[in-house]
């Protein structure tokens, strides 16, 4: 305590009572002399760590513990602080004072790793140079409880060990503590040895490499750490198992156990690499055949593939059974994997050439390649059929059932020949009638009111500011909610909200880069605008203005769309701060985006009692959204609406007794590679629109869409412009066509995911709609095809499906480089395979002759990649018969290229017309 005492003798008095001990913000002071911890406390500002550390030798556990106070207080002031070079300084400081001034384990550990010192520590040296007076039972409680933090704590891991060394305990087997120690032993940059080398001089490896199997994901974390080659972990920890410093058994089941339980692709690429590194034997294999057999199921495809080619290998040794194999083979040739299906073949064909009376057991196992989609598989997996059946049948009469159960299952080209090889009755085949599935076809949902109470309102409008997708009924309940309680409990709804949007930047009082007035001039970015004016956080002038006169930016294609859907916001926004509106009055019936006539008038009839003052904007969208197909109920609407005597009742009878405008008549135009649309003037909307509404009904040209556009960032909005306009999906999906075809042509990805709600959506479904989901079908992108089959499989289940037409565009499409065969073919697998196959062939039926025309001629074009493809999911198990204009030209082409064979195999399906 020396530097400590001379520190007191030296520091100078403070106003207060001479004598005694008192302590003020955790700054102490004897009579009348500034303590040491007010020193401290200097030095910690000043982000001397030195000095700060030379206080906390001489000082005992009640002397550190009086100094806590003010290094909290210090703390919580720096957190508000603005981060530049004075707080940065002081930081690293107050890291180690605070961990050296508590005086339990479990506070330290929580001081050490909280997140507001998580970006500038002090160093682990330091730290352990204040620590390290203290008990080893108390070091080693502060290791584990390090150690038990998240990884996401970034606890140093030269701390942990160095509490480990000092303490003696146990070594942890944490995640954080054993990816702290790998990320350490990989560090060679920074060291001369290799990662062997260190694992050999590391005493806790043999303790630490075990406890790798355990952690979940480990692979993400340490995949970039495994790599290959000789200086790699994954050839250390073979050289250490073959060594004796692993045990090796225990080293194969962990590999194993970890695959089999393991879906992460980086866990399967690590643990696979260091399962063949070992190089298990043939005993070693032997014994763990049951896991072979679950891993040739693995999700994996390198798993599934090993696993497949390590029970190969003991297939042909003879160490597995006839009836193992055919397990395995059912599990393998079910797989959509083409190589993996194929070489399971090969192998049946080796094992049934040696040993031809094994076919009783594994052709039924073979007939599960009847499935597959490749017709290639079907076609190998027949021709073993029709070599060993009769030696099948010799050994076991049921063999042949149970292969002739799968039959039904070929393509009907295929077909004809196992009827033969089987023996079956083909008139019986013939007269089981062919079932297309399709899914249900969606029916509207009516819209759940908004909750009755605050408390919830704003947990669900919480639950919409983080969600990425929001779909316009969840909007549609919430945004009318708003306005519900802002008009009864404006107060009470805004202390509620507060919570839920914390966290948006203009909740923040200081802006120095950019303004909200700003922000939300430009655009509401939907429930923002509305929230931020119940909060205060917008002018009312900037409200105003965006209502008065829409957005800054210039239109484009889709503006039309989006004024509409933007007015609202605004008005709302508005009319909460000035008049707020009692609900909405177009908020929808349906989730289809329609709403009943006497509702509306029922709503109007409220507003009446009220005294409300309808919103322009919103009252003109509810005339959009109010349904007129039943003219009946239209009538009676008509008369009670106009029986109000307002100027809104007025204006809604005579839209309720109007003609619904036409479809406006669509022009195709060819851009470059792409096919585009262009839309006439819509005739028959309401009088007196908004500025807002004025451009729905104008004509839509191919220069407009493409215009720089302001809405390809926000891509969330598309989905309440089918609710714009109800049942008139033409006028939507043709201000989508150009963006559409991005997915196919410039390879973008997301954009398809609107396609099933146009699908889903009420009205026509024209040119538009069908030339969208064609630029779908050929997506760059997995998840914009399936939205695309998605669309296109609710179309044919409402019979909206115009299968000709939509052959018709895919095959221009084709042809002009837009979609690429190869990407139409993997989604017309895809829908096939759902049942749809008379449905897949109705389209590829039509398509085909334009992309067989360029191909007629032997040697006359190159076909492009994928073609072979398409023929081969073409007429799939449908009985199609009849002639495809040019195919038998391609047919007749000479050599045996997948193209020519599919052509072939197609145009003898076609010929046979057999039914499935």
């Amino acid at each position: 305590m020396s530097g400590a005492m001379s520190v007191v003798r030296d520091a100078v008095p403070v106003n207060g009572p001479a004598g005694g001990a008192t302590s003020r913000n955790g700054v102490v002071s004897v009579n009348g002399v500034v303590s040491v911890g007010d020193v401290l406390l200097k030095a910690v500002r000043a982000g001397r760590t030195g000095e700060a550390a030379g206080l906390l030798d001489g000082m005992t556990d009640p002397e550190r513990r009086l100094c806590l106070p003010a290094l909290k207080e210090l703390r919580k002031e720096l957190r508000v602080a603005p981060w530049d070079a004075t707080s940065r300084k002081a930081y690293p400081t107050l890291h180690a004072a605070g961990a050296a001034c508590h005086t339990g384990a479990a506070g330290t550990a929580a001081w050490i790793g909280a997140a507001d010192m998580r970006w500038s520590q002090a160093s682990p040296a330091v730290l352990l140079h204040v620590l390290g007076d203290r008990e080893r039972d108390w070091l080693g409680n502060l290791a584990q409880r390090l150690a038990d933090r998240p990884s996401t704590s970034q606890v140093s891991y030269e701390l942990m060990a160095g509490l480990v060394r000092l303490s003696g305990c146990p070594v942890p087997t944490t995640e954080t503590y054993v990816v702290g120690w790998v990320e350490q032993i990989g560090s060679l940059w920074q060291r001369g040895d290799s990662v062997l080398d260190r694992l050999r001089q590391d005493p806790y490896t043999a303790r630490l490499v075990p406890a790798l199997f355990e952690i979940p994901d480990i692979g993400s974390h340490l995949d970039w750490l495994f790599g290959d080659g000789p200086e790699s972990w994954i050839n250390a920890l073979a050289r250490l198992t073959e060594e004796g410093v692993l045990d090796r058994k225990t080293m194969i089941d962990a590999c194993v156990a970890r695959l089999l339980r393991g879906v992460a692709a980086s866990d399967c690429r690590v643990f696979l690499r260091l399962l063949t590194a070992l190089e298990p034997a043939g005993d070693e294999e032997r014994e763990r055949v049951a896991d072979w057999l679950a891993l040739a199921s693995h999700p994996a495809s390198t798993v599934a593939s090993h696993a497949r080619s390590v029970l190969g290998s003991l297939a042909l040794a003879g160490d597995i059974t006839h009836g193992q194999l055919a397990e395995m083979s059912a599990v393998v040739l079910f797989r959509t994997e083409k190589k993996l299906v194929r070489a399971q073949l090969v192998l049946l064909g080796k094992v049934l050439r040696r040993d031809p009376s094994s076919a009783a057991e594994l052709l039924p196992a073979v007939a599960h390649a009847f499935g597959h989609e490749d017709t290639d598989v079907q076609e190998r997996a027949l021709k073993l059929v029709e070599r060993y059946i009769g030696a099948a049948g010799t050994a076991n009469p049921w063999a042949r059932d149970e292969v002739a159960d799968g039959v039904a299952q070929l393509s009907a080209g295929l077909r004809a020949r196992a009827i033969a090889a089987l023996g079956l009755d083909a008139d019986e085949l013939a007269a089981q009638p062919y079932l297309e599935l399709l899914p249900p076809a969606p029916e509207p949902s009516r819209l759940t009111p908004a909750p009755d109470s605050v408390i919830e309102l704003a947990e669900e409008v919480g639950a919409l500011m983080v969600s990425a997708d929001t779909g316009m009924a969840v909007f549609e309940r919430a945004l009318d909610g708003l306005v519900r309680h802002a008009y009864l409990r404006r107060e009470e709804l805004a202390e509620a909200l507060e919570p839920a949007v914390a966290r948006r930047w203009w909740m923040g009082t200081d802006h120095h880069h950019h303004s909200s007035d700003e922000h939300f001039r430009r655009d509401p970015y939907g429930l923002e605008v509305v929230l931020a004016a119940l909060l205060g956080r917008v002018r009312t002038s900037t409200l105003h203005k965006a209502h008065q006169h829409g957005p800054l930016s210039d239109p484009c294609v889709h503006s039309a769309l989006s004024a509409v859907f933007n007015a609202r916001l605004w008005e709302a926004a508005y009319r909460v701060r000035t008049d707020p509106m009692p609900f909405l009055l177009a908020t929808p019936t349906w989730s289809s985006g329609f709403m009943e006539p006497d509702e509306l008038v029922a709503r109007l009839t409220e507003y009446q009692r009220l005294g409300a003052r309808p919103g322009e904007a919103d009252f003109t969208q509810a005339l959009f959204r109010v349904r007129r197909d039943d003219r009946a109920v239209s009538a009676a609407a008509a008369g009670h609406a106009a029986a109000l005597g307002t100027v809104e009742g007025e204006r809604l009878a005579r839209w309720l007794l109007s003609e619904s405008p036409a479809t406006p008549t669509s022009t195709r135009r060819v851009a470059a590679e792409r096919v585009l649309l262009e839309l006439d003037e819509l005739d028959g909307l309401p009088e007196e629109l908004p500025l807002a509404f004025r451009r729905l009904g104008l004509p839509m040209s191919v220069f407009e869409a493409r215009r720089y556009c302001p809405h390809y960032w926000n891509r969330v909005e598309r989905q309440h412009w089918l609710a714009v306009m109800p049942g008139r999906r033409e006028v939507v999906a043709a201000r989508l066509v150009r963006e559409i075809s991005t997915v196919a042509v410039e390879d973008t990805r997301g954009v398809a995911a609107v396609l099933p709600l146009l699908a889903e959506a009420e009205g026509a479904a024209g040119e538009a709609v069908h030339l969208c989901v064609a630029y779908g079908l050929g997506a760059r992108h997995p998840e914009d095809r399936i939205s695309a089959v998605d669309a296109l499989l609710v179309l044919a289940a409402r019979g909206q499906l115009d299968a000709a037409g939509l052959g018709g565009d895919l095959g221009q499409l084709v042809r002009k480089g837009a979609v690429k065969p190869l990407r139409l073919a993997e989604s017309v697998r895809t829908a096939a395979t759902t049942g749809a196959y008379a449905t897949v062939w109705s389209i590829l039926g039509a398509a085909l002759p334009a992309l067989l025309a360029g191909l007629a001629a032997d040697g006359a074009a190159q076909p492009a990649r994928g073609m072979g493809e398409l023929l081969a999911v073409a007429a799939e198990r449908t009985g199609a018969h009849g002639d495809v204009e040019h195919l038998a030209q391609v047919a007749e082409r000479s050599g045996s290229s997948r193209l020519v064979a599919q052509a072939r195999r197609l145009r003898a399906t076609l010929e046979q017309g057999v039914a499935a």
